[in-house]
C-alpha cells in the first residue's frame, strides 16, 4: 500500500514538474515575442494616430488599451489588437465633420454595438463579406494612407479628400526634390523627404539583406532607429513628434451633454460603420492567425465582446477605435508567442516605456513616422491580389477595382457598401442564370426543352414561354441534367402546365439527372408531383415512347 501511494506521489509530482516547465517555457517565448511586438507597436501607434488627425499620444492609449484589456477579454490567444490603419481614414473624415469630441462618442457607440453582436453570436456574420470587398477595402485604404501620408513625409499636409491627395503626390515630390528652398519659403520640404526616403530603403531592404540573427530585429525598428539618430547627429529643421509628459494628459472623458448624441441616427451609423469594419478586420486576422499556428482556435464571438470591451474603453477615454492587427499580430506569432501573455506584456512595455521615457519619442522626427505607414500602405495595397482574385472571374476582379475606385472617390463606407451590394447582385445574376435550348423533331412529334443554370423564379417567365411554344399534342421533354437548382415556383408551372397538356392529347417528359433522386422521394406525399415522369438519363439516351 505505502509503495503504491510512493509511485501515485512520483507521478503527481512528475506531471506538476512537467507543467511549471511548459509554463515557464511558454513565459519565456511570451516575453521574448512581447518584446517585438512592442517594438513593432509603438511607432504604428504614434503614425497612425498621426494619420488620423490626433495626437500621437491618442494612440498610443489605444495600443495600451488594447494590450492589457482586449488581450485578456478577447476570443483569440496569439491576436494583437491596437489603432489600426484600416480606419485611419475614417477617423480622420468623422473628426473633420463633427469634431474630436463627438468622435469619442461615436468610437463609444460602436464598442456597445460590437459587444452587443457578439453576445448575440454574429461574429460569423461579419466573417461573411465577401473575399473581393474585403482585399479591395483593404487595398483602398492602403491606397488613401500611402497618399495622404506621402505629403506628411514631406512635412507638409493632406489635402482634404483622398483623390485630391493622390492627385496631388506630384505636388508633394516637387517640395521634397526643391532643393533650393524657393518653394514656398520653406526649406525643410526636402530634408523631411530625404528622411523619409531613408527610412523606406531600411524597411524594404531590412528583410532581404538582414544576416544571421540580425533578422530578428523587426525592419520598423532599424528604419526608425537609424532615421532618428541621423535626424539627431545632424540636428535636422524638420518637424519632430510631440508627446505629453504624463500619458494621463492624453486622457479626454466626453461631457455628459454629448452622450446624448449617441440618440442621434447620424452618430449612430457611423459608429455602425466602424464597428462593422473594425469587426470584419479583427475576424479575418484571426482566421488569418489560425492558419499560421497550431494552438488554440479562436473564438470569435467572445473576441467580438472583448474588441467592443476595447473601443468602449477607448471611446470613454479619448482614444482612436482598435482592431486585432495583421502585422503585430503576425510579428507575434512568428516570434514565438504561445499564449495571450505576449499581447497583454506587449501593452505593458508601451504603457513603461512611454511614462519613463517620454522625450525618446519626442526625437522622432513626424516624416519618419509618415513613411512607416507610406510603406504600409504599398503593401496593404498587395498589387498581386488582383491576378489572384481575376482568376475567379471578371466579375469578382471588376468588383475589386469598383470597391477600391469608390473608397478613393467617394469614402470609405460608400465603397464597401457598393462592393457587398455588387457582389449580391453577381449572386442574383448568377442564380437567375439559366439556358434555354429548343429543338423540334418534326418526324417523332417531339420536343426537347433543354436547360442549363438555376431554374428559379427569376427565370420562370422564359421558362414558361419555352413550354408554353409547343404544339398541344406533341411529346415535351424538359431536360434538367445541367440544371443545379430548380425551385417549387418552376415545378409549379411545369405541373400546371402538365395537366393543360394531357388534356390536349400531349405528354410531358422529365428528364431530370442527378435531381431525379430527390425528387421522386418527395413525389409520393405529393399528387401533382406524382404525376410527372421520371427519366434520370441524358437527352441521347431519352426514348420515344413516353411509357417505356
Amino acid at each position: 500500500m505505502e509503495k503504491n501511494e510512493s509511485v501515485n506521489e512520483n507521478i503527481v509530482n512528475s506531471a506538476t514538474i512537467g507543467v511549471d516547465k511548459s509554463r515557464s517555457a511558454n513565459f519565456g517565448k511570451d516575453f521574448l515575442a512581447s518584446v517585438v511586438v512592442f517594438i513593432v507597436a509603438l511607432p504604428l501607434c504614434m503614425g497612425i494616430a498621426i494619420a488620423s488627425g490626433v495626437d500621437p499620444a491618442k494612440g498610443i492609449l489605444t495600443g495600451v488599451i488594447g494590450g492589457l484589456v482586449v488581450s485578456i477579454i478577447g476570443g483569440s490567444q496569439l491576436q494583437v489588437s491596437g489603432p489600426a490603419a484600416g480606419l485611419a481614414v475614417l477617423v480622420l473624415e468623422l473628426i473633420r465633420e463633427h469634431g474630436i469630441e463627438k468622435m469619442g462618442v461615436i468610437i463609444l457607440l460602436a464598442g456597445l454595438i460590437q459587444i452587443v453582436a457578439g453576445l448575440c453570436r454574429f461574429a460569423p456574420w461579419f466573417r461573411a463579406v465577401p473575399p473581393a470587398v474585403i482585399h479591395g477595402m483593404l487595398s483602398g485604404i492602403g491606397l488613401l494612407i500611402l497618399a495622404a501620408q506621402f505629403h506628411v513625409m514631406v512635412d507638409d499636409t493632406p489635402k482634404g479628400s483622398g483623390i485630391n491627395n493622390l492627385l496631388s503626390i506630384p505636388m508633394a515630390i516637387y517640395k521634397g526634390l526643391n532643393w533650393t528652398g524657393i518653394h514656398d519659403g520653406d526649406s525643410t520640404h526636402h530634408i523631411a523627404a530625404a528622411i523619409g526616403v531613408l527610412t523606406i530603403l531600411i524597411l524594404a531592404l531590412w528583410q532581404r539583406f538582414a544576416i544571421g540573427r540580425m533578422r530578428v530585429l523587426p525592419g520598423s525598428l532599424v528604419a526608425v532607429v537609424v532615421a532618428t539618430s541621423v535626424a539627431s547627429f545632424l540636428h535636422l529643421t524638420v518637424h519632430y513628434v510631440s508627446i505629453p509628459n504624463n500619458l494621463l494628459a492624453a486622457i479626454s472623458l466626453p461631457r455628459p451633454a454629448l452622450l446624448v448624441s449617441i440618440f442621434n441616427w447620424e452618430i449612430f451609423f457611423d459608429a455602425l460603420a466602424i464597428a462593422f469594419i473594425a469587426a470584419a478586420e479583427t475576424l479575418l486576422t484571426c482566421s488569418a492567425l489560425d492558419k499560421m499556428h497550431s494552438g488554440h482556435r479562436t473564438n470569435y464571438d467572445r473576441e467580438l465582446i472583448g474588441q467592443g470591451v476595447g473601443n468602449t474603453l477607448c471611446g470613454l477615454l479619448g482614444g482612436l477605435p482598435l482592431t486585432g492587427v495583421m502585422v503585430r499580430s503576425g510579428v507575434n506569432v512568428n516570434a514565438g508567442a504561445r499564449t495571450r501573455a505576449s499581447a497583454f506584456m506587449h501593452g505593458l512595455w508601451i504603457l513603461i516605456f512611454v511614462a519613463l521615457f517620454p522625450n525618446v519619442l519626442e526625437l522622432i522626427p513626424t516624416s519618419v513616422l509618415a513613411a512607416l505607414l507610406v510603406f504600409t500602405g504599398y503593401k496593404m495595397v498587395n498589387w498581386k491580389i488582383f491576378k489572384e482574385i481575376k482568376q475567379y472571374g471578371r466579375s469578382e476582379a471588376a468588383i475589386y477595382v469598383v470597391t477600391i475606385i469608390l473608397i478613393v472617390c467617394v469614402d470609405l463606407l460608400t465603397g464597401v457598401i457598393a462592393g457587398v451590394v455588387l457582389s449580391i447582385g453577381k449572386l442574383l445574376y448568377i442564380f437567375s442564370r439559366l439556358d434555354i435550348k429548343i429543338t423540334e423533331h418534326p418526324e417523332k412529334n417531339r420536343t426537347d426543352v433543354s436547360l442549363k443554370g438555376a431554374a428559379t423564379f427569376l427565370s420562370l417567365p422564359r421558362i414558361a414561354e419555352a413550354i408554353e411554344s409547343v404544339k398541344p399534342t406533341t411529346e415535351l421533354h424538359v431536360h434538367l441534367e445541367d440544371v443545379e437548382y430548380i425551385d417549387h415556383a418552376c415545378l409549379d408551372t411545369m405541373m400546371g402546365w402538365d395537366k393543360q397538356h394531357r388534356a390536349q392529347g400531349g405528354t410531358l417528359v422529365m428528364d431530370w439527372g442527378t435531381l431525379g433522386t430527390v425528387f421522386r422521394e418527395r413525389r409520393g406525399g405529393n399528387r401533382e408531383l406524382a404525376t410527372l415522369e421520371f427519366r434520370p438519363v441524358h437527352s441521347d439516351e431519352v426514348p420515344t415512347d413516353p411509357k417505356s
